[in-house]
């Protein structure tokens, strides 16, 4: 495993090749395994292939549209650039993963305290879940790319996926077609502090 986490990159470029189902199960598997909070498993995952991811980042390209105008996010306006490529990357990749957190609240919701606990517990669920599966992925000989430009298309992706819960990230997967560098990590040295 630690070969998988040395070897893991963000990909963004995919060959035009499809990706054995069972390949794709036993990622799912791997997300499935994770471990969660008060053992919710508050994930759903929503496989799109083929003419169904085609519909689906159809949909997401018109939620980007209509956050030009109409914001959900009007302080990170800076990003939809970066939405749009996302969205191109998306394009390219052969399976993409929507995953739903299944207990979530509404993000128009105001939230009491407890509330708020869960969410930041099923946040890092999910997460843990998505690790899970990228490394897998790597297992496997695949590239992945976590996405949360989903956000700035929330609204039409979760009407169109007619998801029971609350969409909390994509997963591009497929065969890569780059070999990116690893990027800078910062040291033990700037990131932990030993108590004695």
């Amino acid at each position: 495993m630690l070969s998988a986490i040395m070897n893991r990159r963000s990909i963004r470029n995919y060959k035009n090749l499809q990706v054995p189902k069972h390949m794709i199960e036993e990622i799912l598997q791997s997300g499935i395994l994770a471990p969660s909070s008060k053992n919710r498993q508050p994930w759903r995952f929503l496989v799109v292939t083929g003419n169904a991811k085609d519909e689906a980042l159809a949909v997401m390209k018109k939620g980007i549209s209509r956050e030009k105008e109409h914001p959900l996010l009007p302080e990170s306006a800076q990003y939809l650039s970066g939405s749009e490529n996302t969205l191109r990357i998306m394009e390219k990749a052969p399976v993409i993963i929507f995953i739903v957190n299944s207990i979530g609240i509404d993000i128009h919701s105001s939230l009491k305290p407890e509330e708020r606990i869960y969410e930041i517990c099923n946040a890092q669920s999910i997460g843990a879940a998505i690790e899970n599966m990228i490394l897998t992925a790597t297992e496997l000989g695949l590239g992945s790319l976590w996405i949360c430009d989903t956000y700035f298309a929330y609204k039409e992706l979760c009407d169109y996926l007619k998801a029971d819960g609350e969409l909390l990230a994509a997963l591009a997967l497929g065969y890569a077609d780059e070999t990116p560098p690893s990027r800078p990590r910062k040291s033990m040295d700037d990131v932990v502090e030993w108590r004695n």
